[in-house]
């Protein structure tokens, strides 16, 4: 009898085992999903500032080429700046205007109650890191759009950083408002719940 009881006890704790084993690599899978979708969204957001430079510069005439820039990939207009610098200037816009406006697009459309998934919140963090990051520590170098904004229209580095800093900011804020975007960074945990915030692993 009490064999028979161990037996039984044996069987369901291996059971249990088998069955969190079984759901923690489904949450390692749905987790690894999660940033795969995350990252997809935020490299399509990378996508499509440089494509709107390209596209600028073919339809201001330019001839657009790539090459590097100390290391760095770059997308050179084909345009003259000091002949030409009204459509520099469109071509240097162009990348965070496109960014901007797709963020507004997504802000503004009528949506669901449900969460946000993970491809749109990458979407919206690779356009607002873009802004942030040419509005402070890459607002000044050889090939900064917002440097070249600068150079080739009355506006100042000062105003430019002002205009789509404040853009996106406004997003920022927008964003912390709408419950749609609660624990932004939320992803399945594997052992059940969620995860909050971003971990770097070694």
């Amino acid at each position: 009898m009490l064999l028979g009881v161990a037996f039984l006890a044996l069987a369901q704790m291996s059971a249990a085992a088998q069955q969190a084993t079984d759901s923690t690599r489904s949450g390692a899978r749905s987790g690894g999903r999660w940033w795969r979708a995350f990252a997809g969204g935020f490299a399509s957001s990378i996508l499509a500032h440089e494509g709107a430079h390209v596209v600028a510069s073919y339809v201001v005439g330019g001839r657009p080429s790539f090459g590097l820039n100390e290391g760095r990939p770059t997308i050179y207009s084909g345009i003259d700046a000091k002949l030409e610098p009204r459509q520099q200037f469109v071509f240097s816009s162009a990348g965070l205007t496109v960014q901007s406006l797709i963020d507004e697009s997504i802000l503004d459309a009528p949506h669901d109650p449900a969460p946000a998934g993970a491809f749109e919140r990458g979407v919206l963090t690779g356009g607002i890191a873009t802004s942030l990051f040419y509005v402070t520590i890459g607002r000044t170098g050889s090939v900064s759009d917002v440097d070249y904004m600068a150079r080739t229209s009355t506006l100042s580095k000062t105003t430019i950083s002002a205009i789509f800093g404040g853009v996106a900011l406004i997003h920022v804020w927008r964003i912390t408002h709408d419950n749609r975007y609660a624990e932004f960074f939320a992803r399945p945990n594997p052992l059940g719940g969620l995860r909050v915030g971003v971990t770097l692993d070694p």
